[in-house]
């Protein structure tokens, strides 16, 4: 998404963009102080954001039928996670949420997101939710699929996407400069869609164990024409997300979304 940006493919007039390069959990914690003018952050952490900050309509990562994945060292189905601890990347993380509209009882621990894969092979936890590269990988350490949530939301909702990102842009820059770092974001984005095989080369250099193979189909679940615009029911699918979320008790109130104008 940010290729373009960082490495000077694009215009940005008087503005400047600095990369802070953090797991989503972090930037989930920072946006909460209002830290970051623009920030990538968990749709569900945005439950808690939305007095501060508008969500762009681009910079989405949504899991089409796919998404954060249960894995265990044995195989064993939903109803066999009732007793057990999952190791999750984060409680404001989206992955977070979804796995408690699956299994709304399971008890959770928090790991760091790049651990979690290693932690449950060596068998320190019982079951781990993935997301980022070991959804790729999780078999290479012998692990088995207990659940792949994008995949079970889909078949609750119709087909809808799983929103799990997104880039949000903070309320009191103004409407005027809003819009145009909005539009040289997704300048970025477009830019690096344009030029995939040169985008790619530059985000294997932040890859975790990925082949570059994998990384261009992690890239491509991520990354794609939904990253542009979330489309109608892209939208639709992160109100009812939260909405779900609120009606399960697991936000303390309703949120409703917007979004910067085009």
């Amino acid at each position: 998404m940010f290729y373009a940006l960082a490495t000077g493919k694009i215009e940005t007039g008087d503005l400047e963009f600095v990369h802070e390069l953090q797991d989503i959990e972090t930037l989930n914690r920072r946006a909460l102080a209002g830290e970051l003018e623009v920030t990538a952050v968990s749709i569900h952490a945005y439950a808690y954001l939305a007095d501060k900050y508008a969500l762009l309509p681009h910079g989405a990562s949504m899991g089409e039928g796919y998404g954060p994945r249960l894995v265990a060292r044995e195989p064993f189905t939903r109803t066999d996670l009732e007793g057990k601890t999952v190791a999750v990347p984060g409680l404001m993380t989206s992955a977070y949420l979804a796995l408690k509209l699956y299994a709304h009882e399971v008890e959770t621990v928090v790991v760091p997101f790049d651990e979690i894969l290693e932690r449950v092979a060596a068998g320190e936890h019982e079951v781990g939710l993935l997301i980022h590269e070991g959804q790729l990988t999780y078999m290479d350490a012998g692990l088995h699929l207990v659940a792949d949530l994008g995949e079970w939301w889909a078949s609750e909702n119709d087909g809808l996407p799983l929103p799990l990102g997104g880039n949000a842009i903070r309320r009191d820059l103004g409407p005027e400069l809003i819009s145009r770092a909005s539009k040289i974001l997704r300048d970025s984005i477009a830019f690096g869609l344009q030029n995939r095989s040169d985008a790619l080369v530059h985000a294997e250099g932040y890859g975790r164990g990925l082949d570059r193979a994998q990384t261009d189909e992690f890239v491509g679940m991520y990354v794609n024409q939904r990253t542009l615009d979330y489309g109608p029911d892209g939208r639709r699918a992160v109100q009812l997300f939260l909405d779900r979320g609120y009606d399960a008790g697991l936000i303390p109130h309703r949120v409703e979304v917007d979004f910067v104008a085009d």
